[in-house]
């Protein structure tokens, strides 16, 4: 069962939200397996300044991405390179909003002419992701309210000592949010990772042709990465 595998979380904070043009600011990729933890955090200059927006949200500014971060090329490669080796060992990569943070990375890669996540891992209708954000609208489609992590950490009931909008502590509440879920419904621990996959892009695509119908745009959608992100 996939529970019982070594499972890790990825989060990033960034320069924004737009997936072609904003870049990495910080990283966190962090394993459990067997109850030991170990992580691995980068910090980028990403070579463009960083909003005041941004920097307000993950405390990173430009100068001090510019004086302790390393060149953002090595970053993402890194980033990648540890993805890739945890997911292509059949493992599951548990990302919150993995649509936003796998698209990213890979834009980035392209950016700077690396193997994107498909180069490394083959089409990403194969991948071990589980987005506790789509697995949510899997099991409960139809609850109102936001659904951000810090909204599933209270409706999950877990105590709030984690530091959001810190890439470290995402990863954290995201991996004690999965765990939440697994245990009110019991019958995720049981779905085999293919069934998990096919039951999040459903989820995905059920959510996505909603917003379509209210808000109609030419954007290009997928899950767990954009297509041509």
């Amino acid at each position: 069962m996939w529970v019982s595998r070594p499972r890790a979380g990825f989060d990033t904070e960034t320069t924004g939200v737009h997936i072609a043009q904003d870049r990495i600011v910080t990283a966190a990729f962090i394993t459990s397996t067997n109850g030991d933890i170990h992580r691995r955090t980068w910090l980028a200059n990403p070579g463009i300044p960083i909003p005041q927006a941004a920097a307000a949200v993950h405390g990173i500014s430009t100068e001090q991405a510019q004086r302790d971060g390393r060149a953002a090329c090595e970053v993402v490669a890194e980033v990648a390179e540890a993805v890739a080796a945890h997911m292509l060992a059949g493992n599951p990569l548990v990302v919150y909003n993995a649509t936003y943070d796998l698209s990213l990375l890979d834009a980035e890669l392209r950016r700077y002419h690396l193997p994107s996540l498909t180069d490394r891992l083959g089409p990403s209708n194969t991948w071990p992701v589980i987005d506790p954000y789509m697995l949510d609208r899997y099991v409960d489609r139809f609850r109102r309210g936001p659904r951000k992590l810090i909204n599933l950490a209270q409706h999950y009931q877990l105590s709030l000592d984690e530091t959001f909008h810190d890439a470290s502590g995402d990863v954290i509440m995201t991996l004690r949010v999965l765990d939440a879920m697994v245990e009110r419904y019991p019958r995720l621990a049981q779905m085999s990772l293919a069934d998990l996959h096919a039951a999040q892009r459903s989820a995905y695509e059920d959510f996505m042709a909603f917003i379509q119908r209210r808000y109609p745009s030419s954007e290009p959608r997928g899950w767990p990465i954009v297509s041509a992100a």
